[in-house]
């Protein structure tokens, strides 16, 4: 979940995959081993960190590699150019691409749903959304929390530019500018989420849970998804079956067991432990048996996918809406 650009580099280029090796006991000969991940140091990420580094995907005869990328952006464009194979990104930078026809890859899997790490902070002073009419907004715009903030003054009869300054925050800026006074309410994500939360005065206004789709779709802002280039999923569906059989057992174990996954994750995030704990916690992970009916035809969660859409074009993020269910490929599951 990092920012939304409107503009990514579409490539046609697609990479040659590194030849399987045998595994005993096993055959895989005829398919690929080696997988390679775009990922970052956001939480959407860690199942496939945790499943490189618990030997998850060695188990299921995968060489997975990881490639950082500090935006949603890059990501994006190395998965479009055949550089990466597969990725977790946030939803509107997907929709972006969709909305311009782009057919280059599919969302298979959905790994969690953060809606309780990102949301909007005001000083105590302020009671509601109407409190805030004059005053400043910090958020970084083409993001998840621009949409939330966005919608929120839109469900209170708001307008931004008009009732309430909006101004664009770099998300690494937003704790120093609500620190300073330069902004009177910050809408952020984690980790800058946390750190605005405990400074004295602060207090929680509004987190994704009050974004008016996940009330009816349990979609929030800026959804993870994790998507995977069609050519790669044409030529290796094994190989995708078995990342995903890895994947979601990273999943479970993010799910059951939080506290045995905080040393492998301190090594991409480097949290201390204890905030790295409360980042896992703070997300709800969803298992291989929820993929079914959260990516089947007429699935409640791709409808609201399809909504977020336009929502976007309704906000000026895009400039048309994709048919989301194109781009949904549950096959591999």
């Amino acid at each position: 979940m990092q920012e939304t650009r409107r503009r990514f580099i579409k490539g046609a280029a697609m990479s040659a995959a590194a030849l399987a090796l045998p595994m005993a006991g096993r055959a895989w000969a005829a398919d690929v081993q080696t997988v390679r991940y775009g990922g970052s140091a956001w939480l959407g990420h860690y199942p496939a960190w945790l499943a490189i580094q618990a030997g998850y995907f060695k188990n299921e005869g995968l060489d997975v590699g990881w490639e950082s990328f500090g935006t949603t952006s890059a990501r994006v464009s190395a998965l479009l150019s055949g550089n990466i194979d597969m990725a977790v990104t946030a939803a509107p930078a997907a929709l972006a691409v969709m909305s311009r026809g782009s057919r280059h890859f599919a969302i298979i899997g959905v790994p969690e749903n953060f809606g309780r790490v990102e949301g909007l902070i005001v000083r105590d002073g302020v009671q509601s959304l109407q409190d805030l009419k004059g005053k400043k907004i910090g958020v970084t715009f083409a993001s998840s929390a621009h949409l939330l903030v966005l919608n929120l003054l839109d469900e209170a009869g708001l307008k931004a530019g008009k009732d309430v300054t909006v101004l664009n925050v770099p998300a690494p800026e937003m704790p120093a500018a609500f620190q300073a006074g330069q902004i009177d309410a910050a809408a952020a994500w984690t980790p800058q989420f946390n750190a605005i939360r405990s400074m004295p005065g602060a207090r929680l206004l509004a987190d994704d849970t009050q974004f008016s789709l996940y009330k009816e779709y349990g979609v929030t802002p800026g959804p993870d998804v994790l998507v995977a280039r069609r050519a790669f999923l044409e030529k290796h569906p094994e190989a995708v079956k078995r990342f995903l059989k890895a994947y979601f057992r990273a999943n479970e174990q993010l799910r059951a067991q939080p506290d045995s996954t905080v040393a492998a994750l301190v090594e991409l995030t480097k949290l201390a432990p204890a905030d790295q704990l409360e980042m896992v916690k703070g997300a709800d992970w969803y298992g291989a048996s929820e993929q079914g009916q959260l990516l089947a035809p007429g699935s409640k969660y791709i409808d609201g996918l399809q909504k977020l859409a336009e929502m976007m074009v309704r906000y000026g993020q895009i400039d048309k809406a994709p048919a989301v269910r194109d781009w949904v490929d549950p096959a591999y599951l």
